[in-house]
């Protein structure tokens, strides 16, 4: 959606202030939506913003590259669930930020970006630094506005603000001309919103719900898919609730992870090309899925023509274009999954007769659980489980995009929700450090842990400069294997062991790195060595980067081939003979009994 601020729609006001300028409009605006922290970098643009922002009360987070503070307002977002509010210039500044707004788009992620533009009298003449960030930022936005006149600034910010958070959360983008921001106009603070055309449906229609509750006490081997709408909604509880009631297994995508304890009783793992064998076992199959919140992507269904084989499939999105998209569903519901969810535990449902089920369940989980093999070298897969022991499963884990990312879903308990922050649809390599460096300032007082691989680490290393600088003690997990990890895994396994450019043997010294910035850092080779780091430093709130190196030949299973489907599972058990390392990784359900009470 897209709209041009030229025909203002006048909001009932609080009373006209004296004249100010567009500028100082826009910072009582972002004032009134409760911003206290901004994430840029200034340029030409915005420098009369940046005047106003001087002694306004509102901390700014100066970045060292645009595209860390739309990654930085995304960690923020995700851990609090309020808008990450970004603050760019015209031009090369508006254009770095494409990759963090598609990613927030993917994610569903709270974002408001203010990004400055050349002056309106020399639009379209290929000004200085000029670039059409309205335009170009259309198909990557929930919604996006071009101000024209500054009086419509407080009604836009609060627009802006409604609608990157109700509904499907998503990124929307100011375009702001600079002769905008020097214009006066009386600063009248709008009251109500006038938005006819955005009404996304919140309340899930109660017939259809019924209709459920009747699936639910015909079936045998219910499944429910929680993604990550379940966060969005800050439903996890009511979502622990609804499955313990009724015994129900829970698997959750890749986004969802924290929805559900990683050790209750009922809960399966991550699904997916990368997930637990149980928990695809249990999606292939089921004879009804309910899926609270989650789209359907590739990297879940592996090959949607055989996906969910033999269930029933009920879908609860609040976003109506999600469901139908690509699974087919018997039992569509619109609306928040957090609204599902109350409601449908205000039904008198009849649990189902799962306990065959359930015990099949336990048997696979038991059977197949991920594995590794032992070596002499520092196992990745060791290194999160450590990790995982050492902070409870409490910690904030923020990780870039690749193996390391796969490894860390995997096998790092998270005990509560919004503890995971990860690029997941659009797979942007540099997330992780910025986003850890967002989800900080969301939570000072939390461990937060920078789970990253050496390629995309690479990418955003910069932001090293704002640990010392905003006194920020975010702990630094190198997961060193001197390549693109899984572009590595792919040409071993699909293009006949061709390395082609996916190697990285001439690294930068790390700790010589991080002693730059005035961090202390450590290169680890061992597990004895690791645990000595982490046990000095995760007590502290100060920053720390260990770089862990670790087997560089070590793939992530179990895993789904490309095209495949998920009962096409391959490394789902060690090689025959193998003395192999059995781990339940997420899975609580394997030696637990379980049931509805």
């Amino acid at each position: 959606m897209a709209k041009t601020a030229t025909e203002p729609i006048e909001p009932e006001g609080a009373g006209a202030q004296s004249e100010m300028s567009g500028a100082e409009i826009l910072v009582q605006a972002l004032k009134d939506e409760g911003v206290d922290v901004l994430f840029g970098y200034p340029g030409g643009a915005v420098l009369n913003v940046y005047d106003a922002l001087y002694d306004a009360g509102i901390a700014h987070i100066l970045t060292r590259h645009e595209q860390g503070a739309i990654h930085a307002a995304e960690g923020y977002a995700r851990v609090t669930g309020r808008p990450g509010v970004v603050l760019v210039t015209s031009g090369p500044g508006a254009t770095n930020i494409m990759t963090g707004l598609t990613d927030a788009m993917i994610d569903s992620l709270p974002v408001v970006v203010i990004a400055g533009q050349v002056g309106t009298n020399v639009m379209g003449t290929d000004a200085f630094q000029e670039a059409p960030i309205f335009s170009m930022s259309m198909p990557v936005t929930k919604y996006n506005y071009q101000v024209r006149d500054p009086k419509d600034l407080p009604r836009i910010v609060k627009e802006a603000f409604h609608i990157a958070t109700t509904g499907r959360p998503g990124p929307v983008l100011i375009d702001l001309p600079k002769d905008v921001t020097a214009r006066t106009a009386p600063y009248v603070r709008p009251r109500a919103l006038d938005l006819p055309g955005y009404q996304p449906t919140v309340v899930p229609n109660a017939l259809q719900l019924q209709k459920l509750a009747a699936a639910i006490a015909r079936s045998r081997r219910p499944l429910i898919l929680a993604g990550a709408g379940v966060l969005h909604a800050r439903a996890g509880d009511a979502l622990v609730a609804f499955a313990e009631r009724l015994g129900i297994p829970v698997v959750t995508t890749l986004l969802g992870i924290g929805a559900i304890p990683a050790n209750h009783p009922l809960y399966l793992g991550m699904g997916g090309m990368h997930g637990t064998a149980v928990a695809n076992y249990a999606l292939q199959e089921c004879d009804l899925l309910i899926n609270f919140g989650a789209r359907f992507d590739d990297r879940l269904t592996g090959n949607p023509a055989r996906f969910a084989p033999k269930a029933r499939i009920a879908h609860i999105d609040i976003d109506p274009a999600e469901i139908g998209k690509i699974v087919p569903t018997e039992i569509p519901i619109v609306g928040d999954a957090g609204e599902a969810l109350r409601r449908l535990l205000e039904l008198d449902i009849a649990p189902p007769d799962a306990a065959a089920w359930r015990e099949a369940l336990r048997q696979v989980a038991r059977e197949r659980p991920l594995w590794y093999l032992p070596s002499g070298e520092l196992k990745p897969q060791r290194v999160v489980e450590l990790l995982s022991e050492l902070t409870r499963g409490e910690a904030i884990v923020v990780t870039d995009v690749g193996q390391h990312q796969m490894w860390t879903a995997q096998y790092y308990r998270f005990q509560k929700p919004h503890r995971w922050v990860t690029s997941g649809g659009l797979g942007a390599m540099g997330f992780g450090f910025p986003a850890a460096i967002g989800a900080k300032i969301a939570a000072r007082d939390e461990t937060v842990l920078a789970v990253v691989g050496d390629a995309g680490f690479q990418m955003t290393m910069q932001e090293l400069a704002l640990l010392r600088e905003y006194a920020l003690g975010v702990k630094i997990i190198i997961l060193n294997n001197f390549a693109l990890g899984m572009v590595r895994q792919w040409q071993e396994l699909f293009y006949e062991k061709r390395y082609s450019e996916s190697l990285l043997p001439f690294q930068p010294d790390y700790v010589k790195l991080a002693e730059a910035y005035g961090i202390p850092g450590y290169a680890v080779s061992t597990e004895a060595d690791l645990r000595a780091v982490l046990e000095r430093h995760l007590a502290d709130d100060e920053p720390v980067l260990i770089d862990c190196r670790i087997a560089p030949g070590e793939n992530v299973f179990p895993m789904i081939p490309p095209g495949k489907a998920l009962d096409e599972i391959v490394g789902d058990r060690p090689p025959e003979g193998a003395e192999a390392i059995r781990s339940p990784g997420t899975v609580g359900i394997a030696g637990k009994e379980v049931g509805a009470p």
